[in-house]
């Protein structure tokens, strides 16, 4: 039996990051660039209104007030995407919209509330008093203040989130390169398992595990290939295992105990290499690692990573999320492969009975400047409701046999966002 850093180690070490792609940049989120980003424009483009209101000369409002407005002859309406052909001289002004080219000879923008527009009749709009001094450069977003031609906008190796994604919008780029998403073959093995649209016999269970890894899979950035269920036999899993040779990972959950029908790993071994089996960790003991043949998209022959994760369904999740998730994240280019962790005041005391790295659905609020965890109930690993409550791990040291209510450990956070802040502010 191996440490949960000696495991993960062995897996990181083995999985490349792959190759890059070119993709439409609302198809990017959660990738990683894999060129960087230079701008062939400024942004904006020209000077622009921050503001609705008038384009004039700083200098006629020297003496306005709203006690002594200032007059100005209103020469030109202009909008956003449009250019007015009139300058903006000393006594006059142009009406314009926010994001509307500032006209030539105007050095600031005023507000439509410190005017008098809407105290006059539509039929004196050819006049405008202003009802405030304003300094030269008010309201105006300057050409260039946000991105200049020529400049690095994004670099290489930055994570695409909504805002990137705005940000090569406002570029003009429609695709750009990044690490390509790794496809990640799934296969449930069992002879009780049933396809959960199917009728339910007696004994038997409905394939859960499949849909769960998928939907992880999928989560952190990978392509889920579902290649169904192989039955408890040597003929079944191969023929099931062979499906997904063309995948950049393959996964399977259950048969790598060690029952009379768990055989994932012996075949594991006749079929690949086997790096390692059993790790020292609550739930997730029996974890599978190694290698199998496989083939890549030009047909030539690799070894394929191969996961076998447990077949009890909370297992299967928690091992995936310590060891299936980083290696996807490295095959994607990413930097950063943890979780983030908290320090928690512990509220249900949690047990540790031999000697291995324990793991336990919590639910993690915060109340002030601190964080709590309590457990989420029963912690059997055929408990999959458990992890349905939890946003949390709490991690017991394998030399811990206890964490007393009230005293502070670890917790990996399985959901950090802003479900989890309103969640602490209830």
């Amino acid at each position: 039996m191996i440490s949960v850093e000696e495991a993960l180690e062995k897996i990181i070490i083995y999985v490349n990051i792959l190759e890059e792609e070119p993709v439409p940049i609302l198809d990017t989120l959660g990738q990683v660039l894999a060129e960087d980003i230079s701008s062939s424009i400024d942004i904006p483009p020209l000077d622009n209104a921050a503001m609705d209101g008038y384009a004039i000369q700083a200098g006629d409002t020297a003496s306005a007030s709203r006690d002594s407005p200032s007059y100005l002859h209103v020469i030109d309406t202009v909008v956003a995407g449009a250019i007015s052909e009139w300058e903006v001289r000393p006594g006059t002004a142009t009406r314009i919209m926010t994001g509307a080219p500032v006209p030539k000879g105007a050095d600031s923008v005023v507000r439509f509330e410190d005017t008098d527009e809407t105290q006059r009749e539509k039929s004196t709009n050819n006049e405008i008093g202003i009802l405030c001094t304003i300094k030269t450069g008010t309201n105006i977003r300057r050409a260039g203040e946000d991105v200049t031609r020529e400049s690095l906008v994004l670099k290489k190796g930055t994570v695409i989130r909504p805002a990137e994604v705005g940000v090569l919008a406002s570029l003009g780029k429609s695709q750009v390169k990044v690490i390509r998403r790794p496809v990640v073959a799934i296969l449930a093995t069992g002879n009780e398992l049933v396809e959960i649209d199917q009728p339910l016999p007696a004994g038997k269970i409905y394939n859960s595990n499949t849909y769960s890894v998928a939907a992880l899979v999928q989560r952190y950035g990978g392509i889920p290939k579902l290649l169904g269920i192989a039955l408890d036999s040597e003929a079944s899993l191969i023929a099931g295992l062979r499906q997904g040779l063309d995948a950049d990972m393959l996964i399977t959950s259950g048969g790598v105990s060690a029952g009379d029908y768990d055989i994932v790993k012996d075949i594991l071994a006749k079929e690949g290499k086997i790096s390692f089996w059993t790790v020292r960790m609550k739930p997730g003991k029996p974890l599978a690692f190694g290698t199998i043949k496989g083939t890549d998209k030009k047909g030539a022959t690799r070894n394929l990573p191969h996961l076998g994760l447990p077949g009890n369904p909370v297992s299967s999740m928690v091992t995936f999320e310590l060891f299936a998730r980083p290696a996807i994240h490295k095959m994607m280019g990413k930097k950063s492969l943890a979780k983030p962790m908290v320090e928690a005041i512990i509220e249900d005391p949690v047990i540790n009975t031999d000697e291995r790295r324990v793991y336990t659905r919590a639910i993690v609020t915060r109340r002030g400047d601190k964080y709590y965890a309590r457990l989420t109930g029963p912690q059997g690993s055929g408990i999959l409701t458990s992890m349905s409550l939890a946003n949390g791990l709490v991690v017991v040291p394998e030399d811990r046999t206890e964490i007393k209510a009230g005293e502070t450990a670890q917790v990996i956070m399985l959901d950090w966002n802003g479900e989890f802040y309103n969640l602490a502010a209830g």
